[in-house]
């Protein structure tokens, strides 16, 4: 169902010859991340597609408890392999602006930062202000400049065949290349209750779920890792699509 009506899962495909996986919200439960990286280099070590891309849907940092060990993980991979691809989550970017401006009425303040900062061996706390300013100053100093790098350096979106990967979702109706970033980040009612088809399928992470959610027009694969102690992630090759998970 490929043209105008858009793209349905069972149609959607990867380019040839190319197999991707994508990977949902990680917050800080490396345990998780470096088991599902174990998994996934295993298989393309066994298989050995003949191209292939390794996708991580946002949501690194915040509320699990070792978001240094994933971006240390995740920076070195990305740097190692162009073809590791990381895109920007609401609180990848909520924890850059933090550490630029510290707030306590901020979003890494309220959705988990300080199991951010202990990570980093910091004690942060948002009040009083005299309190939040040193913690801040601390944290800024522990952060290595690569996780920083890598932060900064998060894509909004990639596209692969009709495949189209961001954290949270589009706007409907817009096309794809004029979407905004602020949607491919934040946007959840009016995305998710869209019944109708898409330009490409959509692969996003953002709004957590007990499983997967596999729909006709998207595909979402965060399912609240740093609480369900499940991280999950779907292979895409021609037109097979498979779950994996990494459970502990």
């Amino acid at each position: 169902m490929a043209g105008e009506a858009g793209i349905h899962f069972d149609d959607a495909s990867a380019p040839p010859g190319m197999r991707i996986y994508a990977v949902g919200d990680i917050h800080g439960r490396f345990d998780l991340l470096s088991e599902m990286h174990r998994q996934i280099m295993e298989e393309i070590g066994r298989d050995r597609p003949g191209d292939w891309r390794l996708i991580f849907l946002g949501d690194y940092v915040d509320r699990g408890p070792d978001t240094r060990r994933v971006l240390d993980l995740l920076s070195h991979a990305t740097q190692a392999d162009p073809r590791v691809i990381a895109i920007a989550g609401n609180h990848d970017l909520g924890m850059l602006d933090f550490l630029s401006q510290p707030r306590a009425d901020s979003l890494f303040a309220n959705n988990g930062g300080e199991a951010t900062a202990r990570s980093y061996g910091v004690a942060l706390r948002f009040y009083p202000e005299e309190a939040l300013l040193q913690g801040w100053d601390e944290l800024r100093r522990s952060i290595p400049e690569e996780h920083l790098t890598f932060l900064r350096g998060l894509r909004p979106s990639v596209c692969f065949g009709d495949l189209f990967f961001c954290h949270a979702g589009i706007r409907p109706g817009v096309p794809l290349e004029e979407q905004e970033n602020t949607d491919l980040i934040w946007i959840r009612e009016r995305f998710l209750h869209h019944a109708g088809l898409h330009p490409k399928l959509i692969v996003h992470g953002h709004t957590p779920h007990d499983r997967p959610e596999i729909l006709p027009n998207r595909v979402n694969l965060d399912t609240g890792a740093f609480h369900t102690g499940r991280l999950t992630a779907m292979m895409f090759e021609g037109r097979t699509k498979r779950l994996l998970e990494a459970a502990l």
